[in-house]
């Protein structure tokens, strides 16, 4: 007996698609479809320094994946924590992959947020140069000093001290640079197809 087509698709329901933001990031040429770990932690400590920005930080990336319609990949906050946790420097690290589409979620979403971000980026490197012209420390510019102990905070809390990575950013001053590098980062994902570059980016020399 046939079986009507209406039926048959109900019976079987079509797989979720993938979100189409996805597809403004190029598929770097990786023999597997998941993030090597250099990867995985550049795209955590930009997320980091976002935080460190916006003290709602987590918050706002939720936000983001509903409005971007990414919840498929990001579905809540326990979600979000795995996927940043597949970080190896995190103290909890997990073992599960990144996957590219996971990777590109979390990519296209911090970059949205960064451009939100954009003036208080620029504010806070301008205010940065001319510090260092006079030769002060950032402690002399409120919102930047702000800034900069929130990151070493967040930092110290979420990072595991005995990798040897970690171990490197012990003092103020090496934390502070990681902050204000990371910073430079964000604002370059601000410019003209700075998402694409950036994401290109994060696999330099991980592909042949």
């Amino acid at each position: 007996m046939d079986v009507p087509v209406s039926v048959m698709q109900l019976n079987n329901p079509p797989a979720l698609s993938t979100p189409l933001i996805l597809d403004s990031l190029p598929d770097p040429p990786l023999t597997e479809e998941v993030c090597p770990a250099r990867t995985r932690q550049q795209i955590d400590l930009m997320l980091l320094a976002i935080e460190a920005l916006d003290v709602g930080g987590s918050e706002a990336i939720l936000a983001m994946a509903q409005e971007l319609d990414l919840q498929s990949l990001i579905k809540n906050r326990v979600t979000l924590w795995r996927l940043r946790s597949t970080n190896p420097l995190r103290r909890y690290s997990q073992r599960r992959p990144l996957t590219l589409a996971e990777a590109k979620a979390l990519v296209i979403i911090g970059c949205y947020l960064t451009r939100r971000l954009t003036v208080l980026i620029r504010q806070l490197l301008l205010a940065y140069q001319q510090l260092s012209d006079k030769q002060l420390s950032p402690d002399h510019h409120f919102r930047l000093a702000e800034y900069l102990e929130r990151f070493r905070a967040h930092f110290r809390s979420r990072m595991n001290p005995r990798r040897a990575a970690v171990a490197a950013y012990t003092s103020d001053e090496a934390l502070n640079e990681l902050a204000l590098r990371l910073l430079s980062q964000l604002l370059f994902c601000t410019g003209t197809y700075g998402m694409q570059r950036f994401w290109t980016s994060l696999f330099d020399g991980e592909v042949a």
